[in-house]
């Protein structure tokens, strides 16, 4: 019976130990999706056109890893409305690519400098 009970005790210590990382790191979900985001690779593109209307750029980008796509043209939404104003067509950018809501989503978006 004291044997059980030690038992307990203990398979209870190693479950709060287990969590204690995630805890100390203060890793909630909002943390845990800015992490991924921040580990996604960026993308090199160009503007090939800008619907502000639709909130739909269409870029000519290089190979997306994350999403393990090759180059090739395609139109994506954009996650927020004031990137659109950020570009113009021919502009050289980098960006990150995600799958929200089952759409190709741009999450971030900075213009390259010229060269």
């Amino acid at each position: 019976m004291k044997t059980s009970r030690y038992l307990i005790a203990l398979l209870a210590l190693l479950g709060a130990a287990a969590a204690l990382p995630a805890v100390a790191a203060g890793n909630t979900g909002a943390d845990a999706t800015a992490a991924a985001q921040a580990q996604t690779p960026l993308t090199e593109g160009e503007i090939r056109k800008v619907d502000a209307a639709a909130g739909k750029l269409t870029i000519r980008h290089g190979p997306i890893v994350n999403l393990d796509m090759s180059a090739m043209t395609m139109i994506f939404r954009v996650r927020d409305p004031a990137m659109i104003g950020r570009v113009k067509e021919g502009d050289r950018v980098r960006f990150t690519v995600e799958r929200v809501d089952g759409a190709l989503t741009v999450t971030a978006l900075e213009v390259a400098p010229a060269q």
